[in-house]
């Protein structure tokens, strides 16, 4: 027999699990649930069809996939719809309903798309829209009705509303987040490379080698995520301060690009410096532990540029730890040369994140690891 506590426990454990799938989930969900009925009863107001189905239909279809995507890609799959619904529509009373007659259809309105110029989107959701109308409406062989197309073309008008003026996305959210994420792998890259330095670790300095090859997946994500994010900006109301902060991804990324990939060469030379067994500086560790802080600053300063101070100070102070070093061999010297190079591109991309004049970033490395950024 269950005690009642244990009944109690899991219980609430099922209410909480449920609400972790809503939370932020609940959105998307309400406006599907908007798009649904405002299309339904602008539908009815302005056609004669009592039920329309079909203006719901294409409103849930299109709203699914305009939240925080691309222009295009929206207007691509309010295009399939209507698109679809249209051949049905014109065949159906010709060749009737079935089985072959779905396959006749689907290769019509995906052949129709193609010729078209339609993407991927468009292809797929013109062969949906026309199943759907075979499936659902009986009334279909009856003759050609144009308010079926005209239902598509509501639908997808009033998702696109609902999602860019009712329910606008916010155009910095998933560029923030992709910079984050990849601001996190590269923190912890460095702080993995420091720690191998530290203990003259193979497995260490192999294990931060896979890591920082993997960083170049998520800038590549960062940059789609910002083109895509201003590219929103651009049909949704004005938010200044996601424009801004878009603004500031788009300046600083390609050097965050080059700390990136400045890592990567860091930590390949760091496993040859250990493989060698020779005597690491306890100043080459501390440098590169510098730089990660400098990573995890800069990653702050997006939201609040204040933090692009303290990225530049320790970026620069990384470089000053690596220059005391004595080059007492061929790696160690490449090792410090990558530090040096890494923390002069995270200096360069704090100060576009502050604001700083474009062309401050053609400074000569010695100037800008020693010298602050002019206002």
């Amino acid at each position: 027999m269950i005690r009642p506590s244990t009944a109690f426990a899991r219980v609430r454990g099922a209410v909480t699990t449920v609400r972790s799938r809503l939370r932020g989930r609940m959105l998307p969900i309400v406006q599907n649930a908007i798009a649904a009925v405002a299309a339904w009863w602008l539908a009815v107001l302005l056609l004669p069809d009592p039920r329309p189905a079909f203006a719901a239909i294409a409103a849930v279809i299109a709203v699914g996939v305009t939240h925080g995507q691309r222009a295009g890609r929206a207007l691509q799959l309010v295009g399939g719809v209507v698109l679809g619904i249209t051949v049905a529509t014109l065949l159906i009373s010709v060749i009737g309903t079935g089985a072959w007659q779905i396959g006749v259809l689907v290769v019509l309105a995906m052949g129709a798309a193609v010729a078209l110029g339609g993407g991927e989107l468009l292809v797929v959701e013109s062969a949906v829209s026309a199943i759907l109308l075979v499936a659902i409406d009986r009334t279909a062989t009856e003759g050609f009705e144009p308010n079926r197309i005209l239902e598509g073309i509501i639908g997808g008008a009033v998702a696109l509303v609902v999602s860019s003026l009712l329910f606008p996305p916010d155009p910095a959210l998933a560029p923030g987040r992709a910079a984050q994420a990849m601001f996190v792998e590269l923190g912890r890259a460095l702080e993995r490379i420091a720690s191998a330095l530290e203990g003259r670790d193979i497995d260490a300095a192999e294990g931060a080698l896979v890591d920082a090859r993997r960083i170049d997946d998520l800038i590549r994500s960062v940059e789609l995520e910002v083109s895509t994010g201003r590219e929103t900006a651009r049909y949704t109301p004005p938010r200044r301060s996601a424009r801004t902060q878009l603004d500031r991804y788009a300046r600083s990324m390609p050097q965050v690009d080059y700390a990136v990939r400045n890592t990567r060469v860091l930590a390949r030379h760091t496993l040859s410096l250990v493989r060698d067994n020779e005597q690491v500086p306890e100043e080459l560790a501390a440098a590169v532990r510098d730089l990660s802080s400098a990573v995890w600053e800069l990653a702050a300063a997006y939201d609040a540029p204040s933090h692009a101070e303290p990225a530049r100070r320790l970026a620069r102070q990384a470089a000053a730890g690596v220059a005391a070093i004595p080059e007492a061999s061929s790696e160690l010297v490449l090792v410090r040369g990558q530090v040096r190079s890494a923390a002069a591109d995270l200096v360069r991309a704090a100060e576009l994140v502050a604001g700083a004049p474009d062309e401050l970033e053609d400074r000569p490395t010695e100037e800008l690891l020693v010298h602050p950024a002019v206002a």
